[in-house]
């Protein structure tokens, strides 16, 4: 027998035993509890939940596996501060079983069918990009990668805002005022920042016709890598591969003070996932990223908050601070930015 016949029949004894758990843990439990509450209506969103917060489980459990022994095998740095990263840990969780993306996904599917809807009445139709380039582009794994470079494009502009927009940058700097990096700091983010990063993503992936199998595919894929990016590694993929996807290096220079967010055109190595976006707009650092990671004013006693409650609370306070009539706040630049900016 062929490993690739091999392979084959994991994949599909893998997927068969999913289904099968899926679908039990839906009829037994989830099933019963919205009927007893009156909520049948909602059956067909609640199905797609339960597949969404089994992938997430099963990614927490081969990232706690993978990611945590390869951070104890080579660590950037010493675990100096479990606390930080036990709250990470909670932002994972919420993120990965909490279907946030598959519910920004659902809100805007009726919307997006209400202006196809319109657009057909008018004799034109949204783009499907399977159909670009007929006998390539409809192939499973072609379209999917076409689709990731697109949705990377959407996330390296949204990132840029992020930093950019100081309405924006309120709530993206619960993410960046992790001073110990681990690959569960990739959720770290305020309730309200993923909500909008999320949304967008999920009305342009409509958009561009990528249909809701994909883009589970797509989103689990995304953030995989993501959490390898802001793992605890001292890995630098080196030569080509470090032009091509973003290495924890790369990804660490982001947020390195002074160059995450305080060095020129507000940080570097905006990238998701491609650093192909960094070289086009001129904003990658290639250098070595093993270096403390943080904002600038958390070195003059700037708080952020410890805990997840008093991080939200305090991203709120500086959002206020930040709209228009605000008092001003912290925009999370120091005194401390350009002597650590011009460091190497």
């Amino acid at each position: 027998m062929s490993d690739t016949l091999l392979v084959s029949r994991f994949i599909d004894a893998g997927s068969a035993l999913f289904a099968s758990v899926h679908g039990a843990l839906f009829e037994n439990l989830v099933q019963p509890l919205l009927f007893a509450l009156g909520l049948m209506h909602l059956a067909e969103p609640a199905f797609d939940a339960v597949e969404w917060f089994l992938i997430g489980l099963l990614e927490v459990v081969l990232l706690v596996a993978v990611l945590g022994s390869l951070e104890r095998r080579w660590p950037a740095e010493p675990l100096v501060d479990r606390s930080a990263m036990r709250t990470d840990s909670l932002y994972t969780l919420l993120h990965r079983l909490g279907a946030v993306p598959l519910l920004a996904f659902a809100l805007f599917t009726p919307l997006i069918d209400a202006i196809e809807t319109q657009l057909r009445l008018m004799g034109l139709s949204r783009p499907n990009l399977d159909q670009l380039w007929p006998g390539v582009t409809d192939i499973g794994w072609v379209s999917f990668l076409i689709y990731l470079v697109i949705l990377d494009l959407f996330d390296y502009a949204m990132h840029r805002g992020q930093h950019a927009w100081r309405w924006w940058w309120a709530l993206h700097a619960v993410h960046h005022s992790q001073r110990q990096m681990t690959f569960w700091s990739d959720n770290r983010n305020h309730l309200l920042d993923d909500l909008i990063r999320d949304a967008v993503l999920a009305g342009a992936a409509l958009a561009i016709g990528v249909a809701p199998a994909q883009f589970v595919a797509l989103i689990v894929a995304s953030r995989v890598l993501q959490s390898l990016q802001h793992a605890n590694l001292r890995w630098r993929w080196g030569g080509l591969a470090e032009r091509m996807l973003v290495s924890p290096s790369f990804h660490r220079r982001h947020h390195a003070i002074g160059y995450g967010h305080e060095g020129p055109a507000k940080g570097c190595n905006f990238a998701v996932l491609f650093p192909v976006w960094d070289l086009i707009f001129r904003t990658a650092d290639w250098r070595p990223g093993f270096v403390p990671t943080g904002i600038a004013d958390q070195l003059d006693g700037q708080d952020y908050g410890r805990g997840f409650w008093s991080q939200q609370r305090l991203g709120l306070q500086r959002l206020l601070r930040a709209l228009p009539g605000g008092r001003n706040g912290s925009s999370g630049a120091s005194s401390r930015a350009s002597r650590m900016a011009s460091k190497p």
